[in-house]
């Protein structure tokens, strides 16, 4: 019809319009539950560090987004290499006395009758966040018989132990809400990354720390007897005699003697066979998605959300998927600076060595960066800190904004 635009000038004024809309500002875009996408608050790149551009394909769901780096490499050498087989000789008996075990009633113990092994650790209890964890004190090397057969099979577990990082029971993990890979704080004490969820099967018992560290906590020495025999022959009396009236004892074997008594003419369990329902997976170092990674590295900094690092995440490299180097020399996943990873790179999942490539070491590095820049105080602290991690305002807006839209989504 004569005096209409032509379908081609129609589209290119809508264009315009779409042009004019992203320089005002743009918006953050849900695709398929997840964020993806960025022009927010500026049609050029953040100047300061010419990080590469990101992917503007849609991206995964944090959760079903795996982490890739290279594969880990063992730091403690002598313990648990390959072609080392240790049996499990579980403990029958957990029993905590109300001081210190002596050496002669160790050995009486040890002589009771159906007791086979006996051993004595430290124990104690500390505070996270005002919540009470009961912790066993040992040496790896020693302690791994006494651990179910699949957790004294993994090594990360007693390398874990060997660095001075805490292995949670695996319900403890579930009660809690620990997460693999965080680092917790203890009331008036250090702080411990979690390497390992195993289960232990100490009942009472919510992990174990190396007797090293339990004697830097003030753990008491000696108090914690552990007893291994035929599963349901080892009477607490006897026991009971020899560490007091006071003392706590646990007959971990509890569901064998229940069997014997109703039902003594069957054959019993074999005596390495965990409690029926108890999970038997050894989950260590590394947390399994980009969403337990940033939820992980966001508790080094105290006040930080885990949202502000997949921000960042996703600005500097679509969580991993353009890793660099940019123009200026920015390396890794989230983008660092030589110069700045040596001042403020970590080790984050205990490998031994602080890799700028690794999501693993990069991602917590990050809450590093942040966290000296007092992000985890929020407000105009928080937006400063995103500022120093590049020099721009526009920078900073559209990380908030992105991170916004991923406490919308993981709500």
């Amino acid at each position: 019809m004569s005096g209409l635009p032509s379908f081609r000038a129609v589209m290119l004024m809508v264009i315009a319009v779409l042009a004019a809309t992203v320089a005002a500002g743009g918006v953050v875009v849900l695709v398929s539950d997840d964020v993806v996408g960025s022009t927010v608050g500026s049609t050029q790149e953040p100047p300061v560090r010419g990080k590469p551009s990101p992917s503007q394909s849609p991206a995964p769901r944090l959760d079903q987004l795996v982490p890739t780096a290279a594969p880990v490499k063992d730091p403690v050498r002598d313990l648990a290499r390959a072609g080392t087989k240790v049996t499990a000789t579980p403990p029958r008996v957990l029993a905590i006395a109300p001081g210190t075990v002596p050496k002669q009633t160790r050995f009486r113990l040890g002589e009771l009758a159906s007791v086979r092994k006996a051993t004595v650790v430290d124990a104690g209890a500390v505070k996270v966040s005002g919540t009470s964890i009961n912790l066993l004190a040992v040496d790896p090397a020693d302690f791994r018989s006494w651990t179910p057969q699949p957790v004294a099979d993994q090594p990360a577990v007693w390398q874990a132990l060997a660095r001075g990082e805490l292995v949670t029971d695996a319900a403890a993990m579930r009660k809690f809400g620990m997460i693999l890979g965080a680092v917790y704080q203890v009331d008036g004490g250090p702080r411990l990354r979690v390497a390992a969820s195993a289960p232990l099967g100490l009942h009472g018992v919510d992990g174990l720390v190396s007797a090293d560290l339990g004697r830097r906590l003030g753990f008491a020495q000696g108090v914690a007897v552990l007893l291994h025999g035929k599963a349901g022959k080892i009477r607490e009396s006897g026991v009971r005699r020899l560490l007091g009236k006071s003392a706590q004892i646990v007959m971990l074997d509890a569901s064998a003697r229940t069997a014997k008594q109703r039902q003594p003419t069957q054959q019993q369990p074999a005596q390495d066979q965990p409690a029926q329902g108890q999970p038997q997976q050894v989950t260590v170092g590394r947390p399994g998605s980009y969403l337990e990674l940033y939820k992980a590295s966001a508790t080094r900094c105290p006040g930080l959300s885990w949202t502000v690092l997949a921000a960042i995440g996703q600005v500097e490299s679509s969580h991993g998927r353009n890793n660099g180097p940019s123009s200026a020399g920015a390396l890794g996943p989230m983008q660092f600076m030589p110069a700045t990873w040596k001042h403020y790179g970590v080790d984050g999942d205990g490998d031994g060595k602080k890799d700028i490539w690794s999501p693993y070491d990069a991602v917590p590095g990050a809450a590093n960066y942040l966290c000296a820049n007092k992000a985890g105080q929020g407000g105009e602290r928080l937006r400063k800190a995103i500022w120093f991690y590049n020099h721009s305002w526009d920078y900073v807006n559209k990380v908030m904004g992105i991170a916004e839209a991923y406490a919308r989504t993981y709500a």
